[in-house]
């Protein structure tokens, strides 16, 4: 946790007004509104990385720190991602937003950690844990349902089938 509020305060100090860029931009309203620190691992600096994307210059960075912070690792997602992930797909459907194609990215890896894990495989369950364990898996399929229009959208904007694939089945459009 310290590890990643101190890359916040880094990106704070290399980008200070990056945090104004967002501010008034409807993708984002209610973001710092979240108390992001009640989610465990979770920094309380996410609407400030968040608000980062919209800046031109900082927005790639901005990507980067908000996708270490709201990954725990390789294999696991943050609690706060169902949280985080519709303010990344508001932001990702707008083509003003500097860092789209990171976000773009960042949404398909989302959609496949959020896949349900086979109880029977063992291999995969010792590796992700089960469903049981993360709640954030389905509350995450659930909130690209909600969204599946965007979701649709966005689809077509992915070069490649198997990341079309993963985010349509993510949203239940498959």
């Amino acid at each position: 946790m310290a590890a990643k509020e101190a890359a916040i305060d880094r990106f704070l100090a290399e980008y200070p007004r990056a945090v104004d860029a967002g501010r008034g931009h409807p993708a984002l309203q209610g973001c710092e509104d979240v108390r992001w620190s009640e989610f465990p691992e979770c920094p309380a600096g996410i609407p400030v990385l968040l608000h980062a994307l919209l800046d031109r210059e900082a927005a790639s960075e901005a990507e980067r720190v908000l996708t270490n912070c709201i990954l725990n690792s390789i294999t696991a997602m943050n609690e706060a991602m169902p949280t985080a992930l519709p303010f990344l797909l508001r932001l990702a459907s707008d083509p003003q937003v500097p860092a789209r194609p990171e976000l773009l990215d960042l949404l398909v890896t989302i959609a496949g950690f959020s896949e349900s894990i086979d109880t029977d495989d063992e291999v995969s369950v010792l590796w992700f844990g089960s469903d049981s364990e993360h709640p954030e898996r389905e509350q995450c399929r659930a909130v690209f349902r909600e969204h599946a229009s965007v979701v649709s959208m966005l689809t077509e904007e992915l070069g490649s089938p198997n990341q079309q694939a993963i985010l349509r089945q993510a949203a239940g459009l498959l």
